[in-house]
């Protein structure tokens, strides 16, 4: 069992940046591609980005390309999401989740992923 933990949500103004985490600290992440998704009360989950299980892959959906990176630290089993230029319609609960050996080509695809983490808070205010 994969235990990813979430982190760096925060309050933010429209324009402002965060740069959230997912970790694991039991076992390595670097088999697994790591996907970022985010959820509004109401609607369904997206995903929003994915970075290969050998970084060598990046997607990204259209409502965040050039504003969000992913990126990767194997060393340290853990994934980021730098998210830049926030608008309130960014706000949401964003997961990320693992998928063994993924290469990110169905990233937007819950089914994928093998392990999700409990989601952190990114509100952006007007």
């Amino acid at each position: 069992q994969l235990l990813l933990a979430e982190s760096g949500g925060d309050l933010v103004h429209t324009g402002g940046s965060l740069t959230l985490s997912c970790a694991t600290s039991q076992y390595t992440l670097e088999y697994y591609a790591v996907g970022w998704f985010r959820q509004v009360p109401g609607k369904e989950r997206e995903g929003v980005s994915c970075i290969s299980h050998d970084a060598q892959s990046t997607y990204y959906s259209e409502d965040v390309k050039g504003r969000f990176t992913v990126s990767r630290d194997n060393a340290r089993n853990s994934a980021y999401l730098q998210m830049n230029s926030l608008t309130p319609e960014d706000t949401a609960v964003y997961y990320c989740a693992a998928d063994l050996f993924g290469d990110c080509s169905k990233f937007r695809a819950e089914e994928e992923y093998n392990y999700w983490g409990q989601g952190t808070q990114v509100t952006v205010s007007s």
